[in-house]
C-alpha cells in the first residue's frame, strides 16, 4: 500500500473521531489492505466504522469526508446490527473476521460467531438466485458478445467468493488466490476444472476465446454450478 494511501487512511479515521468522538466506538480497515492483496487504483479501501447511532441525521455528518475520500468506501454499522445481522450475513462478517486491523477503539470482530447452519443457508440461497438470474441474462446477452463475455467473468467472480465460503461448511480455511480456491473446490466437490481454470485464464488475459468458445464456456460453467447448488443443498 502507498503512503499516499495509508495518509489518506490517517486523515478518514482523524477525521471521524474529530465528528463523532465519544459516539465513535471502532474503525477498522479490512479486507485486501489487510491481506497483502491491495493493488492501488484496482483493489477495493474498506473500513467498518462502528457508531453508537447510525441514524440518518447523525450520518449526514460524515458526508463531507465521505465524498472527499471517494477511494475509502466506508460500512457504517452499529454494535447492535452487527450482533443481530451474522446469522443474516454470515459471508459478508467471516470475510471481515479474516481479515481486519483495528485502527482506532474496540474490536467488534473479535467475539463474533458464524453458526455453520446460517452459513449454509446463505451459500446456498445466493448460488441459487445467481443461477436463476444467469439463466434470464444468457437470453438477454447472448447475441451481444461483448456483453456476455462480460457477463461471464463478473459471474465467475461473484460466484467464486461465495464458492469460497462453501469450503468452510466442508471444514476448509479457504485459499485467498482464485487459482487455488479453484484447486480446493476441484478436490471437495470433483468439479470439472478445467472449465473454472479456462474463464480465469480469459478473465485474466492470460488466454483469448473466441465468441464461440465464451458460449460453450458459459453453458459448461452453469452446469458445473448446478452440480455444486445441487450438493450444498445436501450439506
Amino acid at each position: 500500500m502507498s503512503d499516499r494511501i495509508k495518509k489518506n487512511i490517517q486523515d478518514f479515521n482523524r477525521r471521524l473521531k474529530d465528528i463523532y468522538q465519544e459516539g465513535l466506538i471502532s474503525v477498522i480497515l479490512y479486507g485486501s489492505a489487510v491481506s497483502g492483496e491491495f493493488v492501488d487504483k484496482h483493489s477495493n479501501l474498506n473500513l467498518l466504522v462502528i457508531l453508537n447511532n447510525t441514524d440518518l441525521d447523525n450520518l449526514k455528518k460524515a458526508a463531507g469526508i465521505v465524498n472527499k475520500f471517494p477511494m475509502i468506501n466506508p460500512l457504517f454499522l452499529t454494535e447492535e446490527y452487527i450482533n443481530t445481522s451474522t446469522d443474516i450475513f454470515p459471508i459478508e462478517f467471516l470475510d471481515m473476521q479474516e481479515n481486519y486491523l483495528v485502527l482506532y477503539g474496540k474490536d467488534v470482530l473479535k467475539n463474533i460467531n458464524i453458526e455453520t447452519r446460517n452459513l449454509r443457508f446463505q451459500c446456498e440461497g445466493e448460488l441459487k438466485a445467481k443461477l436463476l438470474n444467469l439463466r434470464q441474462l444468457y437470453l438477454r446477452s447472448h447475441n451481444n458478445n461483448v456483453a456476455f463475455r462480460s457477463l461471464l467473468f463478473k459471474s465467475f467472480t461473484s460466484i467464486l467468493h461465495i464458492l469460497r465460503n462453501v469450503l468452510r461448511l466442508k471444514g476448509k480455511q479457504p485459499p485467498y488466490l482464485k487459482k487455488d480456491i479453484l484447486r480446493e473446490l476441484s478436490s471437495e466437490f470433483k468439479i470439472n476444472s478445467e472449465v473454472w481454470e479456462k474463464i480465469l485464464s480469459a478473465k485474466n488475459k492470460e488466454a483469448r476465446l473466441s465468441n464461440k468458445e465464451t458460449e460453450d464456456l458459459f453453458i459448461h460453467f452453469i452446469r458445473e454450478l448446478e452440480k455444486i447448488v445441487d450438493i450444498v443443498d445436501k450439506l
